[in-house]
C-alpha cells in the first residue's frame, strides 16, 4: 500500500513494538505528530519539558527493560539538544534510536532556518547514524536501526529525516522484525580452561556487558564453580548480588578497598563485559601485577586498548559463560574463600549511623525499598556512595551515567524507567548541583502522575569538584559553594510535587515513609554536611590497590 514518509516511520515504529516515545515537536517533524496523533492508541508520546529529558527517558526506558528506547526531536536547537542524552547512551552501550526532523532537501546546505548538520555532529557517539534522501529506503532504514541499535555491543543510532521526506509517498509492507541472534562463541581454547582450573586466587571484574547481555544467571554459576572473588564496576552494579559471600563491591576510583586490594593479590583476574576505564584501572603500570589477566568481551576493539592482556575471547558474554561452565571444573580454594571473607569484614565501605550523612540515608531508603525497585543516580559524591552503599540485588535496577558523567541524567532516566516499570517504585538520588540541572522534568513527571521519589542530597556545594579542590587545590573553593539558594519544600509544590525535609537523624524513617506514602512525585532535601568526602578514593596516578580512605594518607 501507499503511504507517506510520516505514515512509514510510525508503522515502523509499531512493527517493533514500541509502546512509548519521548519527544518535543517542531516544524520538521509536524508531519511525523500528525501521524503519531492518529496512532496514540498504539503509541504513547511523551512530551517531556526538554529534548535532553526525552533521550535520557528513552536511556532509562532502555536499561530498565533491555529494550530499544525511543526519542524524537525537530530540527535545529531540537536535534542538538538530544545529543548529550545521545553520548550518555553511547558511553554505556545503551540501545537508543534517536530520530530528527531536518529541513527540505532542497534546502540542504544553505544555513537554511533550524538546519544543522545533525548527522556530522553525532558521528563520533552514534553506533551508526543516517540521514533519509530517499523515501524508498526509509522502511528499510528503521528497521536496520533498530537491529543495530540492539545487536553485538548495543549502542544509540540517529536517523535524520528531512521534511519533504515525511510528505512523499511510497509503497510500504509490513515486515517482522528482525530477530538478533546472538554470535555463538564456537571455541573456547582448552589453554584458557586449564588457566581458569589451576588458578589458587581467581577473581573478577564483572561489567555492564554482563547485564547488556543477560548474563548475570550465569555470571554466578561460573563465580560459585571457580570461587572467584567479584567486583562489579559502575556499570556492571547489580550483575551480582549485593549479599553474594564473594561480592567484594564495587571497584576503582572509589570502590571498596576489599576490590581494590584484592587485585594485587589474584593471581587470576578475568574481566567480563568491561573496558579497563581509566576510572577502574588507575596506575595501568602497577595494575594486577601477580595476575593472569583474561579479557571477554563482545567488541573486539576494546581487546588490548587500555590494557594488554594475556588472553582473551570475543563474543556474546553469556554465550562465554554458558560454554565455560560446561568445561571448568568445580574448584576448591578454601583459603581464598577465607581470605576473601576477611578482607570485606576488615575493608568493606563503613556507615555512621550518628548524623545524617549520605551512606544513612541510602541505607533507610533501601531498608523501605524492595529488591526490584529501581534506583536512578546523577553525577557526583552521592552517585559514588549509592554505588558503594545501595544494596542492589539484580540487573537494571541502577541506572546511571557511567562514561559520560552527566549531571542531570537522572530524572529523566527516572521517568523513562516509571513508564516501563509501573509497578515498581523508582527513587532518584541527586546532589543540589546536579538537581538544577534538568529539574524542569518534574513538570513532567507531575503531569503523568509519576510517583517517582526525589532525594535531594544537598550539601550545598558542587561535592564532588569541591572534594578535589579541598585534597588537592588547598581549600580554593572557586564556583563550587552554592549555598540555600532553594527553597526545596516550597519549589517542589510550586510545580505540584511533594516536599519534605530530613535535617536529624529522627526524621530519615518518618520522611521516608510519608514519601513512600505518596502517589505523587515526592521531593525530599536531605541535609548532609558540605565538608563530606567520598571514600575510599584512588589520587591522580595510584594504583587502585593503593586507594586512601583518610586525607593525610594522601602522598605516603
Amino acid at each position: 500500500m501507499k503511504l507517506n514518509g510520516a505514515q512509514i516511520v510510525v508503522e515502523c515504529l509499531k512493527e517493533q513494538g514500541v509502546d512509548y516515545l519521548f519527544g518535543y515537536p517542531g516544524a520538521a517533524t509536524i508531519n511525523i505528530y500528525d501521524e503519531l496523533f492518529k496512532n496514540r492508541e498504539h503509541i504513547t508520546h511523551i512530551l517531556t519539558s526538554h529534548e535532553q529529558g526525552a533521550s535520557h527517558a528513552a536511556d532509562g526506558y532502555a536499561r530498565s527493560t533491555g529494550k530499544v528506547g525511543v526519542c524524537l526531536a525537530t530540527s535545529g536547537p531540537g536535534a542538538t539538544n538530544l545529543v548529550t542524552g545521545i553520548a550518555t547512551a553511547y558511553m554505556d552501550s545503551v540501545p537508543m534510536v534517536a530520530i530528527t526532523g531536518n529541513v527540505s532537501i532542497p534546502m540542504l546546505g544553505k544555513d537554511s532556518f533550524q538546519e544543522v548538520d545533525i548527522q556530522g555532529i553525532t558521528f563520533p557517539i552514534t553506533k551508526h547514524n543516517y540521514m533519509v534522501k530517499d523515501i524508498n529506503i526509509l522502511a528499510d532504514v528503521i528497521r536496520e536501526a533498530f537491529y543495530i541499535a540492539k545487536s553485538g555491543r548495543p549502542g544509540p543510532v540517529l536517523i535524520d529525516i528531512p521534511k519533504d521526506i515525511t510528505s512523499m509517498t511510497t509503497d510500504y509492507i509490513k515486515k517482522e522484525p528482525k530477530v538478533y541472534d546472538k554470535p555463538q562463541t564456537l571455541h573456547i581454547p582448552e589453554k584458557l580452561v586449564e588457566i581458569i582450573n589451576k588458578a589458587k586466587r581467581p577473581m573478577i571484574i564483572a561489567g555492564g556487558g554482563v547485564i547488556r547481555a543477560g548474563a548475570s544467571e550465569a555470571l554466578m554459576t561460573f563465580v560459585d564453580k571457580t570461587k572467584s572473588a567479584v567486583a562489579n564496576t559502575l556499570m556492571g552494579i547489580g550483575a551480582t548480588p549485593y549479599n553474594h559471600p564473594m561480592y567484594t563491591g564495587n571497584i576503582g576510583m572509589h570502590g571498596s578497598l576489599t576490590s581494590n586490594r584484592l587485585i594485587n593479590e589474584c593471581d587470576l583476574l578475568m574481566v567480563i563485559g568491561a573496558r579497563f576505564s581509566d576510572r577502574v584501572v588507575g596506575n595501568e603500570h602497577k595494575f594486577a601485577k601477580e595476575a593472569t589477566i583474561v579479557h571477554f568481551d563482545v567488541d573486539p576493539a576494546e581487546i588490548n586498548k587500555n590494557v594488554v592482556v594475556n588472553e582473551h575471547v570475543i563474543g556474546d558474554i553469556e554465550t562465554i559463560l554458558m560454554l565455560l561452565n560446561e568445561v571448568i571444573a568445580v574448584k576448591e580454594v578454601p583459603e581464598w574463600v577465607d581470605h576473601v571473607s576477611y578482607m570485606k569484614k576488615e575493608f568493606g565501605h563503613k556507615v555512621n549511623y550518628d548524623t545524617v550523612n549520605v551512606p544513612h540515608v541510602l541505607k533507610r531508603i533501601a531498608a523501605h525499598c524492595k529488591s526490584t525497585d529501581i534506583v536512578t543516580t546523577d553525577v557526583g559524591q552521592h552517585q559514588m556512595w549509592a554505588a558503594q552503599h545501595y544494596p542492589f540485588m539484580f540487573p537494571n535496577r541502577f541506572l546511571t551515567s557511567g562514561g559520560l558523567g552527566t549531571m542531570g541524567y537522572g530524572l529523566g532516566a527516572a521517568m523513562g524507567a516509571q513508564f516501563a516499570n509501573k509497578k515498581d517504585r523508582v527513587v532518584m538520588i541527586t546532589g543540589d548541583g546536579s538537581f538544577k540541572m534538568n529539574f524542569n522534568e518534574i513538570i513532567t513527571a507531575v503531569k503523568h502522575k509519576l510517583p517517582i521519589k526525589i532525594f535531594i542530597m544537598n550539601n550545598n556545594a558542587l561535592g564532588m569538584v569541591r572534594q578535589w579542590q579541598n585534597l588537592f587545590y588547598e581549600d580554593r573553593f572557586s564556583s563550587t559553594d552554592l549555598g540555600e539558594d532553594i527553597e526545596y519544600i516550597g519549589f517542589a509544590k510550586s510545580l505540584g510535587a511533594e516536599g519534605f525535609v530530613i535535617d536529624s537523624v529522627e526524621q530519615i524513617d518518618e520522611v521516608i515513609k510519608k514519601a513512600f506514602s505518596s502517589n505523587k512525585v515526592s521531593v525530599i532535601n536531605c541535609r548532609v554536611a558540605t565538608e563530606s568526602n567520598v571514600y575510599p578514593m584512588v589520587p591522580p596516578g595510584y594504583a587502585i590497590h593503593e586507594a586512601i580512605d583518610q586525607p593525610d594518607q594522601i602522598g605516603k
